[in-house]
C-alpha cells in the first residue's frame, strides 16, 4: 500500500447517482495527503494495493462539496461513485531531481489545485497547495533550466507567492501576507499585484511614507489603475488631516 509521501498513479472513473459519467482520467498522478484530489481519493487510495480495483461511494463533502464543480460538471451537494484502479506506487517527486519541464508542470498543477480550494473558501487547503507548489518549483532538476524555463519558474513562483498573500489575508494574518508580497517582489520588483498589496498592508500598519512610495511605483507601472489612485488619495487625506494636541 502507498506509504506517506509516496506518489500514486490511478485510473479513475467518477459517476453521478443517475449513472452520468462526470470524470474520466486514465492516469491521474498525485501524492495522498497533499490535497491535490477530492478527499474520497485522498482517503481511499492509501488503502489499496497496486493492481487493485475499488469502488468508493463518496458523500458530497468527500467529493466536490456543497457548491459542486463546473469542471468536471458536478451539481451542488452531489454524491459520486468512483471506480479506481491503482496502477503504480513510487517515491514522491519532491526530493528527487526531475527534468525541468516535469518540475514546472508539478508546480503548476499544485498551484491550480490551490486555486480550486481558494474558490471554495477552503483557505487552509489552498495555502497548503500553494506551499507545495513552491516546494516543487524550488526542487532539484536533472539539468540546468534554459532561459524560457527560468522565466516560467520566476513567473510561477511570483504567482504562488501572490496567492499565498491573498490566502493569508483571508486567514487574518497580515504579517504573513506582507512577507509573501515582499518575497514576490524580491523575484519581480515591478510586479504590480505585489506592489499594490504591499502598499495597502503598509498603510494598514500606519507606515504611510513607505506605503506612498510603494503605491507611487505601482501607479507608474499602471497609471489607469483606479484602486491605486484611491489608495493614494486616502493616504494623502490622512497625512494632511490635522492632529489633535
Amino acid at each position: 500500500r502507498p506509504l506517506p509521501g509516496q506518489e500514486v498513479s490511478v485510473k479513475v472513473l467518477g459517476a453521478l447517482e443517475d449513472g452520468g459519467l462526470v470524470e474520466r482520467d486514465p492516469r491521474l498522478i498525485f501524492v495522498p495527503g497533499h490535497g491535490d484530489v477530492v478527499e474520497a481519493l485522498e482517503l481511499g487510495v492509501p488503502t489499496m494495493q497496486p493492481g487493485e480495483v475499488s469502488f468508493f461511494l463518496a458523500a458530497f463533502p468527500y467529493a466536490y462539496g456543497r457548491p459542486g464543480s463546473r469542471e468536471p460538471d458536478v451539481p451542488p451537494e452531489a454524491p459520486l461513485l468512483f471506480e479506481v484502479t491503482l496502477l503504480e506506487v513510487r517515491d514522491g517527486p519532491d526530493p528527487q531531481p526531475l527534468p525541468p519541464a516535469v518540475r514546472l508542470r508539478l508546480g503548476s498543477q499544485r498551484r491550480e489545485r490551490g486555486n480550486f480550494h481558494f474558490a471554495r473558501a477552503d483557505f487552509a487547503a489552498a495555502l497548503r497547495s500553494y506551499r507545495l507548489s513552491l516546494r516543487a518549483l524550488d526542487g532539484p532538476t536533472t539539468a540546468p533550466l534554459g532561459p524560457e524555463e527560468e522565466e516560467e519558474l520566476r513567473e510561477q513562483r511570483v504567482k504562488c507567492l501572490n496567492n499565498c498573500a491573498a490566502v493569508e489575508l483571508k486567514l487574518g494574518r497580515a504579517e504573513e501576507a506582507l512577507a509573501a508580497c515582499e518575497a514576490a517582489l524580491r523575484i519581480s520588483p515591478d510586479n504590480g499585484r505585489a506592489l499594490l498589496r504591499r502598499g495597502q498592508l503598509l498603510a494598514e500598519q500606519g507606515r504611510d511614507a513607505e506605503a506612498a512610495l510603494v503605491l507611487r511605483r505601482a501607479l507608474e507601472l499602471d497609471p489607469a489603475n483606479k484602486v491605486i489612485h484611491t489608495e493614494l488619495s486616502r493616504l494623502a487625506k490622512r497625512q494632511s488631516a490635522p492632529t489633535n494636541t
